[in-house]
């Protein structure tokens, strides 16, 4: 399926399949989406850390940060934006929006 940033979105999946702490990534045109549950929100930002291109998937989430496996690096789920060294630049976001208890990503 070919998906285009302005108008489209992509299903993940079912609330009920995805519980608190639950992590996937899709494809969004190319990109690698990370959307990550936490404390009963779904959050979704790109699957890349800003430091030295390694996935996100996986790392660990807590005080609503994930942390980068590779090397450490912080990013706020709800700003995409470094929390500590050594990434500096954000992660692009994505919004998610959930309907009829599905939920999606799109381009923001």
């Amino acid at each position: 399926m070919n998906v285009t940033q302005n108008s489209e979105r992509v299903r993940v999946g079912t609330q009920g399949e995805m519980p608190e702490g639950f992590q996937t990534a899709v494809d969004m045109d190319g990109i690698s989406v990370l959307v990550v549950n936490y404390e009963g929100r779904f959050y979704a930002l790109r699957n890349n850390c800003t430091h030295q291109d390694y996935p996100l998937l996986g790392g660990e989430v807590s005080m609503g940060r994930i942390t980068c496996q590779k090397h450490g690096a912080k990013f706020e789920l709800a700003t995409g934006k470094a929390k500590s060294l050594p990434a500096v630049k954000p992660v692009r976001l994505f919004r998610t929006e959930i309907e009829d208890g599905v939920v999606y990503v799109s381009a923001l």
